[in-house]
C-alpha cells in the first residue's frame, strides 16, 4: 500500500496516480470509450464518464471589466477608472510576434490538438514521474482561458478566487468540458484573442493592450519581438517575472521564451540571439487610475460623478447592481464639466485660499434653465495626506460631502422674499426693523404655530440699522429684524414650500425645519451645489431645474458599444416670472451697493447675496448672470474655527464676511467662466426705493464686533442672545438651544447635530 510523505503529503507514487487518472480520463472522453474501474484513481463521482457527461456545457463568460474614461463636455478626458485596468482589442490589433510567443511559451501544440493535448499530457507525465513531483502542468492554452473565466467571473470575491483557482480533479474536469464547447464553438484564432485579452500581466495590467501600455507606452500592435516575448514570459508567474522589481529574472524568462520560439520554427535561431543581447527597453508607464488623477483638478466632480452612478436606480434597482455595471468598466461617461469654468474655479480657489489655511473653501457653478453642473471644485485638493481631503464640501452627505452642510446666514434671504412675493406682498413693503427684537410668536407653520416661548430675540448688524426699510434696502443691507418680520406676516409654510420647489434642503438630505432661525436667517446647513442650483432659478426667471452631471454613457462589451439611459435633469416652475424678475432686481442692488458690491461684475448683468454666520464659522456668496450661476463657501469643515483676526490666502482679515473672502473668489471665478461667453440682461422690475438710506453701501459686516452678522441670535449656540431651553431642541431638533440667560461666547446649543456644545448662561451676543 502507497506510503504517504512525512510532511502529510502524496508520494512521487501517489503524485503520478492521480496525474494519470485525469490524462487518462481526459483521453477517454475524447476517444468516446467508456472507461470502468475509474473509481480506483480516486476519483470522485463527478470523475466518473457519467459524472463528466452531467456537468454542464455552457461558460458563461462574463464581459470583460475594462477602463472607464470620464470626459468633460467637450470631449476631453477628465480620468480613466478601472477595477481592472484593460482594454480589449481584436487579434488583428495585436501584434503576431506576441501571438506566435505566447503560443510558443504556453502551448506550442496549440494549432495541432483540440481542447486538450494527450502528447503533452504524456510528456507531462513523463517528467513529474521522474521528478517525483508535478513540476509540468499539460493543460492547453483553451484550458487556461476557461481558468481566467472563472478568475474573472469571481472578481475581488477572495473566496471565489480560491475557488476558481482550486487544484482539485473536480476542479480540472470541469475545466476540461468546458474547454471542449469553447473550442466547438470559437475556434483557435477567437480562443487566442480572448486568452490575450483576460490574461493578468502584472502591474495591474489585465490583458495584453494594458500591459504593453504599461511596461512600454505603447500599443500591442507595435510590439516587436523581444517585447512580445517578455509579455509572454510574464503570465507563468508575473510577481516573479516582474520586469520592473527583478530585470534579471525577467530577462532569463525572456530568453526561455526566445529559444522557444526559435524551436519551434517561429523566428530564426539568430533572430532569436539578436533578440537575446537587447535590452529590455522598458519604458514603464505608471498606472493612472481613478478621481484622484483628474485633469483640471476635477477629482471631486469626478468622484461626484461615481456616487451619482452608484446612487441612481436609473443605472439598475440595488446599488449592488449599479456598482457591478461600474466596476465591469468600459464605459466612456460624457458629464457636463466646462474645461474652461472648472479652470476658471480651481484658479480662483488656489488666488485665495492656500490649502494649508486653517479654513477650506469650495465652489460649484451650475447653468441656469439645463442644471448643468459646469464646474466644482475646492482649496484642500483630493487625497488622503496633510492638507487633503476626499470629502467633497460641494455636495450632500448622499455623494461624498460633509455630514450636514453649511450654514447659509443670509444667503437664504432671497428664498423668504421669493415666498413673500409669491404670496403678492408688494416689493415695497415696509416693516419696522428695529435694531433688535424678539421674534414674533406665534408664526404660523404648515402644521401647528411655532412659539416663541424662549424668548429668542434677534438683532441686526449695527446698531445703526434701525427702521423702517422696505425689502429692497433690507435686501442690500441684510437686516435681520426686517427679515423676521415679514416671515411672521406670511407665515412659515409658504418659505417652506418654496424651499421645496427649490429643492433647498438641509446636507444630509432632510427637509429644512420650519422655525424662524432655519427659514429666514439660514441657520441650518446646505451644500453649494444646493444654492448654487436654487439661485440658478432666479437666472432662468422662476424655472427650477434640477442638478445634473452626466450627459451620455456608451458601454462597451467585447465589441459591442450600447448606450446606457442617464438621469435627466427635471425642470418646473416653482415661482412667476414676474416674482424672479423682482428677486434679480433685488439681488442686483447687493452687488451694486450692497454687502456684495465686492464681488460684483462690471461687464455684465449680475445679482447675488452674502451671508456670513455665527462667530463668522462660515462665510458665503451665491450670484448669477442670466447664464451661469455659482456658489462660494469659506469655513472650517469640522464648524470649529472662527473666521476672526485669521490670514486666508496670505492676507489678513480683522474679521471674515461674505463681501469680502467669498464675494472676491466668486468674481474672479465667474469672470474666467464667463469670458468669451454671450452677456445677457436681466428683466429688470421698476422698485422704488424706501425713503430711508441710511448707511447706503455698507457693508453688513464691516467694523462690528464678531458674532453679529446673519446668523440667529442664539440659535446655533454660537454666540448666544437667550439661547433659551434646550429641551425645546429648536432648530428642528438639530440645536438644542441654550440654557437660562443666554447662550454665551459658546451658546448652550450646539450645531451641527449638538457636534459642538457651548457652556451656555453667558452674557448672551448679537447676530
Amino acid at each position: 500500500m502507497p506510503k504517504k510523505r512525512s510532511g502529510g503529503g502524496l508520494s512521487p507514487t501517489q503524485q503520478a496516480a492521480k496525474f494519470l487518472g485525469v490524462s487518462v480520463l481526459a483521453g477517454a472522453v475524447l476517444a468516446g470509450i467508456a472507461l470502468p474501474a475509474v473509481g480506483a484513481l480516486g476519483l470522485a463521482a463527478k470523475g466518473s464518464v457519467e459524472g463528466f457527461d452531467a456537468l454542464p456545457a455552457n461558460l458563461k463568460t462574463p464581459p470583460l471589466s475594462q477602463r472607464t474614461a470620464i470626459l468633460d463636455a467637450e470631449g476631453g478626458t477628465i480620468a480613466t477608472v478601472y477595477s481592472r485596468d484593460r482594454t480589449v482589442v481584436d487579434l488583428k490589433d495585436i501584434s503576431p510576434y506576441m501571438q506566435k510567443a505566447i503560443v510558443a511559451i504556453e502551448d506550442s501544440r496549440f494549432y495541432q490538438h483540440g481542447a486538450i493535448d494527450l502528447k503533452g499530457v504524456l510528456r507531462a507525465l513523463n517528467k513529474n514521474a521522474r521528478s517525483g513531483e508535478v513540476s509540468e502542468g499539460a493543460s492547453t492554452l483553451t484550458q487556461q482561458y476557461v481558468k481566467n473565466v472563472f478568475v474573472e467571473e469571481a472578481g475581488d470575491d477572495p473566496t471565489k478566487v480560491a475557488q476558481a483557482t482550486q487544484q482539485t480533479i473536480g476542479r480540472k474536469i470541469q475545466e476540461l468540458k468546458l474547454a471542449i464547447q469553447v473550442e466547438e464553438e470559437l475556434g483557435k484564432k477567437k480562443i487566442l484573442e480572448n486568452y490575450l485579452n483576460i490574461t493578468f500581466f502584472g502591474q495591474q495590467a489585465y490583458g495584453v493592450e494594458a500591459a504593453a501600455q504599461r511596461y512600454f507606452s505603447k500599443s500591442a500592435k507595435d510590439l516587436n519581438v523581444q517585447e512580445a516575448a517578455l509579455l509572454a514570459g510574464i503570465v507563468q508567474s508575473p510577481s516573479r517575472y516582474d520586469p520592473v522589481n527583478d530585470e534579471a529574472e525577467a530577462t532569463k524568462r525572456r530568453n526561455t521564451v526566445l529559444t522557444r520560439m526559435a524551436q519551434v520554427g517561429d523566428i530564426s535561431q539568430a533572430e532569436a540571439d539578436k533578440a537575446k543581447e537587447a535590452p529590455l527597453g522598458l519604458k514603464v508607464s505608471r498606472p493612472k487610475n481613478g478621481c484622484i488623477t483628474a485633469t483640471n483638478d476635477a477629482s471631486f466632480f469626478c468622484d461626484y460623478v461615481r456616487e451619482v452612478f452608484l446612487s441612481d436606480k436609473v443605472f439598475g434597482k440595488t446599488r449592488q447592481d449599479r456598482a457591478r455595471i461600474w466596476n465591469q468598466g468600459g464605459l466612456t461617461i460624457r458629464t457636463t464639466l466646462d474645461p474652461q469654468a472648472q479652470e476658471s474655479v480651481q484658479q480662483s480657489l488656489k488666488d485665495h485660499v492656500d490649502k494649508s489655511d486653517s479654513v477650506a473653501a469650495a465652489s460649484t457653478l451650475v447653468e441656469p434653465g439645463t442644471g448643468k453642473i459646469v464646474a466644482m471644485g475646492q482649496s484642500k485638493p483630493y487625497g488622503y495626506g496633510k492638507n487633503e481631503t476626499e470629502y467633497n464640501y460641494s455636495v450632500d452627505a448622499a455623494y461624498g460631502g460633509s455630514n450636514f452642510g453649511f450654514p447659509t446666514g443670509s444667503t437664504f434671504k432671497p428664498f423668504l422674499a421669493a415666498a413673500a412675493l409669491e404670496q403678492n406682498v408688494p416689493p415695497t413693503k415696509e416693516y419696522s426693523s428695529p435694531y433688535d427684537m424678539d421674534y414674533p410668536s406665534p408664526i404660523q407653520t404648515c402644521d401647528k404655530p411655532w412659539i416663541n416661548d424662549s424668548s429668542y430675540r434677534v438683532e441686526n448688524e449695527n446698531e445703526s440699522e434701525v427702521g423702517p426699510y422696505r425689502l429692497k434696502d433690507a435686501m442690500a443691507k441684510s437686516v435681520n429684524t426686517y427679515f423676521v418680520q415679514m416671515l411672521a406676516d406670511i407665515g412659515l409654510c409658504p418659505v417652506s414650500e418654496m424651499a421645496d420647489k427649490l429643492d433647498v434642503h438641509q446636507g444630509n438630505g432632510d427637509k429644512l425645519p420650519q422655525n424662524p432661525s432655519a427659514l429666514a436667517l439660514g441657520s441650518v446647513g446646505m451644500s453649494p451645489l444646493t444654492m448654487a442650483s436654487a439661485y440658478a432659478t432666479f437666472a432662468s426667471r422662476g424655472m427650477h431645474c434640477t442638478p445634473v452631471a452626466i450627459e451620455s454613457i456608451t458601454q462597451k462589451i467585447g465589441n459591442k458599444q450600447t448606450s446606457l439611459e442617464v438621469p435627466k435633469s427635471t425642470c418646473s416652475r416653482a415661482m412667476t416670472e414676474k416674482t424672479a424678475d423682482s428677486v434679480n432686481t433685488l439681488l442686483r442692488g447687493v452687488v451694486d451697493s450692497g454687502t456684495g458690491r465686492e464681488a460684483g461684475l462690471s461687464d455684465r448683468d449680475n445679482a447675488g447675496k452674502t451671508g456670513t454666520t455665527d462667530e463668522r464659522k462660515n462665510a458665503w456668496f451665491v450670484g448669477y448672470t442670466p447664464n451661469m450661476s455659482g456658489a462660494v463657501w469659506v469655513g472650517s469643515a469640522t464648524q470649529k474655527v472662527e473666521m476672526k483676526n485669521i490670514t486666508i490666502g496670505g492676507v489678513y482679515h480683522p474679521l471674515v464676511f461674505g463681501g469680502a473672502v467669498p464675494g472676491p473668489i466668486w468674481k474672479d471665478a465667474m469672470t474666467g467662466a464667463l469670458s468669451g461667453k454671450e452677456s445677457p440682461s436681466f428683466n429688470v422690475i421698476d422698485i422704488p426705493d424706501g425713503e430711508k438710506d441710511r448707511d447706503k453701501g455698507r457693508d453688513e459686516d464691516a467694523g462690528d464686533p464678531p458674532g453679529q452678522e446673519d446668523g440667529n441670535n442664539g440659535d446655533n449656540g454660537d454666540n448666544g442672545g437667550n439661547g433659551g431651553n434646550g429641551d425645546d431642541g429648536f432648530i428642528g431638533g438639530l440645536v438644542d438651544g441654550g440654557t437660562g440667560n443666554g447662550g454665551g461666547d459658546n451658546g448652550g446649543g450646539g450645531f451641527p447635530g449638538n457636534l459642538f456644545r457651548g457652556a451656555g448662561n453667558g452674557p448672551g451676543g448679537r447676530d
